[in-house]
């Protein structure tokens, strides 16, 4: 087997196993499930570009999310210019065709994907982290912030969510 040929095994077995990764950050940052679809190759691609500077004595989620994030972040500011030159009525003609396969959702878990999309980017991808169940050590690595900053963060978002899931009537 060549060279390329086990790298390309290698990643997709290290992709395969941590590939929910890219379906949560998609959820967060894609707004409908087309934007989804495009983001998740968007990062598969960035992903196999930068494979070959994977430092192995990292985690492979840990550096997966670290990518996946700054994919998403600069996906989304993009499609934030480019829908900004869309005719007023031109997000619904983009929503007609609904996904083939519908994924049924718990009421609440899309309140709390609504809830979070709410947020900044910092925040949104500290929460999916934190809800992804990283310790404040992880999230730190892939955030590059401080495990105290992490867990100050975490603490006031969670007050935000109570709150708002608390105003929603939902507690």
């Amino acid at each position: 087997m060549s060279d390329l040929h086990q790298a390309q095994a290698g990643f997709l077995a290290l992709l395969e196993a941590d590939r929910r990764l890219l379906y949560k950050v998609a959820r967060v940052y894609g707004r409908s499930p087309a934007d989804r679809e495009d983001l998740i190759q968007e990062t598969v691609a960035q992903l196999w570009r930068a494979y070959p500077r994977y430092d192995q004595r990292l985690r492979f989620s840990t550096w997966m999310y670290r990518i996946a994030l700054n994919v998403a972040i600069s996906w989304q500011r993009r499609e934030r210019t480019r829908t900004r030159h869309l005719v007023p009525d031109g997000e619904e003609v983009l929503q007609l065709a609904p996904s083939p396969h519908p994924v049924a959702e718990d009421a609440e878990v899309t309140f709390l994907y609504q809830c979070i999309g709410r947020f900044d980017d910092l925040n949104r991808a500290l929460l999916m982290l934190y809800l992804d169940g990283l310790s404040h050590q992880e999230i730190s690595s892939v955030l590059g912030i401080t495990p105290t900053n992490v867990a100050t963060r975490i603490g006031r978002l969670k007050d935000r969510l109570r709150e708002t899931f608390r105003t929603a009537g939902r507690l």
